[in-house]
């Protein structure tokens, strides 16, 4: 009864929201998930059943099932994503790949699988609940809440229980995401840890190390590079450096370049764009291409990471700059990040207008790194069986 009156409610709320449906698949950055997702353009179902189908969100998770997929033939594979970045990366791999339809479209789309396995807050009812009335398994990987969700998810722990009943096991970031399940009603949890530390880190260029300290901005928001740009112009007056910005959406990669030229222009600094100029030879250089980030960290002193200076983002993985000695500053506001803050050393959090002091300290510092490992046999293992 409750899974009917939920799924006429997602009807009834797609019928409101088709005109903003429509105004937002104009858009660049929705122009390709949205009339797949809402209107199933160009996204049929998946070519077979009875496979493993994993479920993410967007890049980073894209990027961490990376390691599991290694030890699963590829054939075998089914992906599902949400957002146009995270299905970018998700082709790279030897599967097939499909945006998530909205709810009102799962129980008719989907094929019954072996095993679905939804990675970290991918909690979609109808996803599961479907995933489940049809035969398949449904594993949470990677599992976690958030200290900013916590208290909404607890709000409707009833609605989260129904949910969570038809899931097999529950694997978890953390003790406190553990704990944060169990609280929602949830059985048969176990606590891994965070799989992107399973993750190898590699580069795809070699690019040549400049003679200059280099201070790399890597997957900034709006609102950040402003707070950057001014550190960096102070920094500058008292050391030998060069800034590369690396925004995390390339639709802003424009309006960001404008802002850099605001500052080249104003402080006497030269700037250049990496599409027309790969030998980080300027002062200030914009990177608007995707791709390239940690290339850039491997021949970077300095990681600036973006995404924690500003309240709504969460923050963004501090294990690739880590990976590469880069010493990292990031902001305060890294809540969506904080498990794996936890392994990686030596990181300065700070506020946006404390970044230049930050710079400064980083000459007194040693650089970041990581200290954890984790086993994914027993969950491939689980997955296979």
């Amino acid at each position: 009864m409750f899974t009917l009156l939920y799924y006429t409610l997602s009807v009834m709320l797609y019928v409101v929201a088709l005109p903003l449906l429509v105004s937002l698949s104009f858009k660049q950055k929705y122009r390709q998930s949205i009339p797949a997702r809402f209107f199933l353009f160009q996204n049929p179902r998946f070519k077979q059943a009875d496979k493993i189908w994993f479920h993410v969100c967007s890049l980073g998770e894209a990027r961490a099932i990376k390691p599991i997929l290694d030890l699963i033939d590829a054939n075998e594979i089914n992906i599902t994503t949400i957002t146009h970045t995270g299905f970018s990366e998700a082709i790279k791999y030897k599967a097939d790949v499909r945006y998530l339809p909205y709810e009102m479209f799962l129980p008719f789309w989907m094929k019954k699988q072996r095993v679905l396995i939804v990675l970290e807050a991918e909690l979609w009812y109808m996803l599961i609940v479907a995933a489940a009335a049809k035969g398949s398994r449904v594993i949470l990987l990677n599992a976690r809440i958030s200290e900013k969700s916590a208290k909404k998810y607890l709000q409707f722990a009833w609605f989260y229980q129904k949910m969570l009943r038809h899931v097999e096991i529950i694997y978890a970031q953390s003790e406190v995401d553990k704990n944060r399940f169990l609280a929602l009603g949830a059985k048969n949890i176990e606590v891994v840890g965070n799989i992107k530390l399973a993750a190898k880190v590699t580069k795809t260029k070699e690019y040549k190390k400049s003679k200059q300290e280099c201070i790399v901005a890597g997957s900034t928001h709006e609102g950040e590079e402003e707070a950057i740009l001014k550190s960096f112009v102070e920094y500058k007056k008292q050391s030998d450096a060069k800034l590369i910005i690396v925004p995390r959406h390339p639709e802003r990669f424009e309006s960001v370049y404008e802002l850099m030229k605001n500052y080249a222009d104003k402080n006497s600094l030269t700037l250049s764009k990496f599409s027309q100029n790969c030998e980080f030879d300027t002062d200030m250089i914009l990177v608007d291409a995707m791709g390239e980030l940690n290339n850039i960290y491997a021949i970077s002193d300095i990681a600036i990471l973006g995404g924690a200076f500003r309240g709504d983002v969460g923050g963004h993985n501090p294990l690739e700059p880590a990976h590469f000695g880069c010493k990292i500053i990031t902001g305060k506001h890294f809540f969506h990040q904080k498990e794996l803050f936890k392994y990686v050393h030596h990181v300065q959090y700070v506020e946006p207008s404390e970044i230049h002091r930050a710079l400064l300290a980083c000459r007194n510092l040693p650089s970041s790194m990581v200290e954890e490992n984790i086993d994914l046999e027993p969950i491939v293992e689980k997955i296979l069986r």
